[in-house]
């Protein structure tokens, strides 16, 4: 799954800068697992990625209270509301897996937050007066273009030089286009 690869990548990437981190997915090997425990148990691990599905077992709340869960980030955090464009009832739980682990730092980060799925991320995850940082889609190093085709032929035929020898994220209407 592509979650499943950048997890992967984050920790790879982690890993080369020298950052203990680890991921839990349903792609890991046994052996995968095991690695990761381990580095739990032995106090070496630093990061760990999971997905908040996860958490439907019991062993995971146990995991994260054995390793000392000091910092939850929650990426994507507009999942956690019903209000939301992309709910996912999996986030639900993380409000009581915090409340759980003593109630760590929390971040909560999304892009795509209107002011009440800002209030029902607070409500959900039980946050106590956070603060709030928000910043508009408009930066001076991301450079917005809306390119029209005729059709789906035309757009395939242009998706690779948008994409050569750049940094680029192409939008698709639905999952099925991308």
């Amino acid at each position: 799954s592509p979650l499943i690869a950048l997890m992967r990548d984050q920790v790879r990437a982690l890993r080369e800068a020298g950052v203990a981190a680890g991921a839990l997915t349903s792609g890991n090997t046994e052996e995968e697992n095991e690695e990761v425990f381990a580095a739990i148990d032995a106090g070496r691990l630093k990061l760990l990625y999971m997905a908040p599905e996860r958490l439907a077992s019991g062993g995971a709340l146990r995991l994260l209270r054995r390793a000392d869960t000091r910092l939850i980030a929650v990426d994507e955090a507009h999942c956690v509301s019903q209000w939301g464009h992309d709910f996912r009832p999996d986030y639900l739980r993380l409000g009581k897996v915090r409340e759980a682990l003593g109630r760590p730092i929390t971040v909560a980060a999304t892009a795509t937050a209107t002011p009440r799925v800002q209030d029902d991320i607070v409500h959900t995850l039980g946050l106590d007066q956070p603060r709030r940082f928000i910043r508009g889609f408009d930066r001076d190093n991301l450079m917005l273009e809306v390119v029209a085709c005729r059709n789906v032929n035309d757009k395939a035929a242009l998706l690779p030089d948008l994409v050569r020898g750049s940094t680029a994220l192409v939008y698709c209407a639905t999952r099925k286009n991308v």
